[in-house]
């Protein structure tokens, strides 16, 4: 009795240094970057909007989780200045577009992270936009210190249809791509 009691003992003390506690890294919001793309049929815009908050999750050196809010209220055009910018800001800020005197932020909570190679993961979330959460799936590739990614976001799936082709088809040359572009790039 007093053999299986020291062994259970020394099986348990085993188990509990192999186990790795998760670990929730801060991303450092003010020294991270979204920058965006949106395309229409006679050119494209550029810009940015904020990280509000976000947090990577890893037990041991794998990637396990991850939660961000974005501050919408943030997004502006680069690609245009003065009063072509503001009109532009406006718009994409208006109803037409992200309505964010309503909802002021857009969130990302990670549900499933797959290993795809070495330090880079495809990740499932939830995108919630204008209030309308979706799946989205993405490649991440991380750091010790970063994290980046690069994918595409289908707006009609948001309820954004303003001059969208696959819903308005007679729109023409007036024609807005329904996918737009992020460009992720992480530090924590």
């Amino acid at each position: 009795m007093k053999n299986l009691k020291s062994i259970a003992l020394a099986l348990v003390v085993v188990l509990s240094t192999l186990s790795v506690t998760a670990q929730a890294k801060k991303v450092d919001a003010s020294n991270s970057s979204i920058n965006w793309v949106g395309k229409k049929v006679t050119g494209q815009h550029n810009g940015t909007v904020n990280l509000k908050s976000g947090t990577l999750v890893f037990k041991g050196k794998k990637l396990r989780g991850g939660t961000f809010v974005v501050d919408m209220t943030s997004l502006t055009a680069t690609d245009l200045q003065g009063e072509y910018q503001g009109k532009l800001n406006g718009h994409l800020k208006s109803e037409d577009f992200f309505g964010t005197e309503k909802f002021p932020t857009a969130t990302l909570v990670f549900k499933k992270i797959a290993v795809k190679a070495p330090n880079v993961y495809t990740v499932t979330g939830d995108l919630t936009i204008k209030g309308i959460t979706n799946p989205i799936t993405f490649d991440l590739a991380t750091t010790k210190n970063t994290a980046a990614t690069t994918f595409k976001v289908d707006r009609t799936k948001y309820g954004i249809k303003y001059n969208s082709a696959s819903i308005f088809s007679s729109i023409g040359d007036k024609a807005i791509s329904d996918d737009f572009e992020l460009a992720v790039a992480l530090k924590f």
